[in-house]
């Protein structure tokens, strides 16, 4: 399975970003192989409008099973990423990923 997170970095330790749509990374771990891989999403961040539905085109690429974020995505973003049988868990704002990916697995994060 492959999990996304949004990120203010790349490592487990890296605080999770409340934000989706202009997050600074998006982070995907795959648990099969136990590897994380990353995508600066920062360039979004000067773009007007949009920015929830650019970043859900860039999952759309990355193929996760699951996105964890802060506090989730937009109406627009969510209805794209839930057509793609992307399942949501939100209030992972204030945690590192690890904690976010722990909080996921004791099913402790909200799904959206």
């Amino acid at each position: 399975m492959k999990i996304a997170f949004t990120t203010k970095g790349t490592e487990w330790n890296s605080p999770m970003d409340a934000r989706f749509g202009r997050t600074e990374f998006i982070v995907i771990y795959d648990e099969e192989t136990n590897t994380l891989s990353s995508f600066d999403n920062r360039a979004i961040e000067n773009e007007a409008h949009g920015a929830g539905t650019a970043t859900s085109k860039k999952l759309f690429e990355l193929k996760p099973d699951v996105l964890i974020t802060g506090n989730g995505p937009g109406q627009n973003a969510a209805t794209v990423l839930k057509k793609l049988n992307v399942k949501i868990f939100g209030g992972a704002g204030e945690m590192t990923m690890k904690e976010a990916y722990e909080a996921y697995q004791s099913s402790d994060l909200a799904m959206l």
